[in-house]
């Protein structure tokens, strides 16, 4: 079992941002550096509906979805001691908002991976299993990253930029950000004791 950086049990960190920031690649990619195990919320909600997210969007709508997401968001911070990498939308729900709030308090770690449309657009190929991005998807991408910034920003401890990363150089980028954090940490506890 993992721990955050101050001992309680949890994802060693969570990876947050918009479709086409690289989210399940660099877990992955996170994953093996660590020889940790990968979690990934969007193929929990497949599992638990029996079916493609696009289909449940079709078929229960889009209210339906968000429960789900939001439970296996909610189980997945309690149950998995690895890298966790949340559906684009999944930060939206509230009570998902506090979820990761609650982790950040436990010590966990929330990174914003974040890109620019020039390239997230060949990553996702705005492809029809993307509902959200139906019809045209460079303007529906623009207008959901618009919306949805300040609540990745909100939600997260650290951002890293993707644009033009491999996904081994985005993990070695969060590995970064990770040690500062672990730094800032320590030179926050010095000063409360003194």
């Amino acid at each position: 079992m993992d721990v955050t950086r101050d001992g309680s049990s949890g994802p060693r960190v969570v990876l947050v941002g918009p479709p086409g920031s690289g989210k399940s690649t660099v877990a992955h990619a996170l994953g093996e550096r660590w020889q940790l195990g990968v979690r990934d919320t969007d193929a929990d909600v497949e599992r638990t509906a029996g079916k493609p997210i696009a289909e449940i969007f079709v078929d229960d709508g889009e209210p339906h979805f968000r429960a789900l997401e939001h439970d296996a968001v909610r189980r997945a911070l309690v149950e998995h001691d690895g890298v966790l990498a949340l559906g684009g939308g999944a930060v939206l729900h509230a009570d998902t908002q506090e979820a990761l709030a609650r982790y950040r308090e436990l010590g966990g770690v929330v990174v914003f991976l974040d890109v620019s449309l020039a390239h997230a657009a060949p990553r996702v190929g705005f492809n029809q299993s993307r509902p959200l991005l139906l019809g045209n998807p460079r303007a529906r991408w623009q207008a959901l990253m618009e919306a949805r910034r300040p609540v990745y920003e909100q939600v997260a401890s650290v951002r890293v930029l993707t644009d033009g990363l491999r996904p081994s150089d985005v993990a070695a980028q969060v590995e970064e950000a990770l040690a500062a954090l672990r730094v800032a940490d320590g030179a926050a506890s010095r000063e409360d004791e003194g």
